[in-house]
């Protein structure tokens, strides 16, 4: 029987002790788990002003005082509330001014508002009511149910300048919504919708400001998306050779810029079932083309496939860009095209690396069929169960008949000129790359890859 040395004993009593403590509730200091924040934008003469409204709860790690069964003592809590948002407000805004950081912001009016009183539904509104002085004393606000409302203040050159904005004001909660509203001098006001840090937004972008942003997005997108990069990987496995697969990463290229173009004009469904419906067969198209790579089928026509698949591809990128265009200004076809090679050089990047590994992969440790089965099947496995997940979610939608009047008419005939644009497009790619196809008899590059991949795809069908 072993014996209990006595260190032990007084370490086994020290932790009942500490168990048996009181928990620490933290209320005051808990993180809101929903925040949205609303801001307005506007340059005037030699200063830009920002008015802001966030929740008082969202100011943490103070207790405001309170009077009678719970309600904020206006009076008492002035001061403290002005210190809270110093601390948590103004030293999280940046504006910038043609690029230059305006530096700390002046906040020359801190005012404790009821959230029902509708000041933010206008800027001349909002502004009358942050400087129209403390609430009466004695009025009924919790402190969970009150908001405070800042003027922000910059010194600038001119209201003419280009204006930007860095806002650090994710920290205020688990999930923070920005709610932002710029107002230019002379123009028409854009609004932001952003959550968390977005970087520096600018409020009004140049063409090429624009056209940058959203190259690195695409780009970035691409990287980004797990069932596009499985999709060209698909693709990639059974040819490995850049010629060849000119074709067939061009036509997935266009079709995907189609429907994607298409859908930033508003030519996409806007039912609920419309984007699991894609998603969906975006996975579907995962499965279809790795039993393809399997199966052994010819690559003759497989850029006709890429194309039909690009289609689907082109509305998944548009959901991502959906909330980005925002961002645009007023440079929307700008920003569009921009995304699309931002997206054409994630893929070739993606190629670039992907290629040569597969290459030396099968060169030196894999048979070239085994290795085109192997890892085919494994993308089919991945690609049928988020097909099976997301065809499952897809089933709980309530599908009905679309009506039948004028809005319906519109739509179909904007449907059928989309129609006709993806059959005249693909009538031009069936020339160009016939065209190719017979520049490549004479036993050039294109004839050699093609021969050699039809030779791999055979021999993993004989396998």
């Amino acid at each position: 029987m072993s014996v209990i040395s006595p260190s032990r004993r007084v370490a086994a009593v020290l932790v009942a002790l500490v168990l048996l403590l009181p928990t620490w509730s933290g209320e005051a200091h808990e993180i809101p788990s929903d925040v949205t924040i609303q801001a307005f934008v506007r340059p005037e003469a030699d200063a830009l002003r920002m008015l802001l409204r966030a929740p008082l709860a969202s100011l943490r790690d103070y207790e405001f005082p309170v009077e009678g069964p719970g309600y904020l003592s206006i009076v008492e809590s002035g001061e403290m509330v002005r210190e809270a948002v110093d601390l948590w407000i103004t030293d999280y805004v940046s504006m910038f001014e043609n690029g230059e950081d305006l530096g700390r912001p002046n906040a020359t009016e801190v005012r404790v508002s009821s959230p029902g009183d509708r000041a933010f539904a206008t800027y001349d509104r909002a502004l009358t009511n942050v400087r129209s002085g403390a609430l009466p004393a004695g009025i009924e606000l919790p402190p969970q149910q009150a908001m405070v409302d800042v003027l922000l203040e910059w010194p600038i050159e001119s209201e003419q300048s280009d204006f930007s904005i860095e806002s650090g004001l994710g920290h205020l909660g688990l999930r923070t919504i920005t709610v932002l509203r710029f107002q230019p001098a002379g123009g028409a006001e854009r609004a932001f919708q952003f959550s968390g840090h977005p970087g520096i937004v600018r409020l009004d972008p140049r063409w090429h400001q624009a056209a940058w942003r959203f190259i690195v997005f695409g780009f970035q997108h691409i990287l980004d998306g797990i069932d596009h990069l499985l999709f060209l990987l698909c693709l990639v496995i059974p040819i490995r050779r850049f010629r060849a697969l000119v074709p067939i990463v061009t036509a997935f290229t266009v079709a995907h810029s189609i429907t994607l173009i298409a859908a930033a004009l508003g030519l996409a469904p806007n039912a609920l079932w419309f984007p699991p419906l894609i998603e969906t067969l975006i996975a579907l198209s995962i499965v279809f083309m790795a039993f393809e790579n399997i199966v052994g089928s010819t690559l003759r026509n497989r850029w006709m496939v890429a194309f039909a698949f690009g289609l689907v591809h082109g509305f998944g990128f548009s959901f991502a860009l959906s909330e980005s265009l925002q961002f645009a200004g007023a440079h929307l076809v700008t920003s569009l095209l921009s995304f699309n090679i931002g997206v054409e050089f994630g893929q070739l990047f993606v190629l670039a690396l992907v290629i040569p590994v597969l290459e030396l992969l099968f060169r030196r440790w894999l048979p070239p069929v085994m290795g085109v089965v192997a890892l085919s099947a494994l993308l089919a496995h991945t690609g049928w169960h988020w097909m099976l997940e997301r065809g499952g979610a897809l089933v709980q939608y309530d599908f009905s008949a679309p009506v039948l009047n004028v809005s319906f008419g519109v739509m179909l005939m904007r449907w059928t000129a989309l129609l006709l644009v993806i059959a005249g497009v693909l009538w031009l790619l069936k020339a160009g790359f016939g065209r190719l196809e017979g520049a490549g008899q004479g036993g050039g590059p294109v004839a050699e890859s093609a021969g050699a991949d039809g030779a791999s795809m055979q021999a993993g069908a004989e396998a």
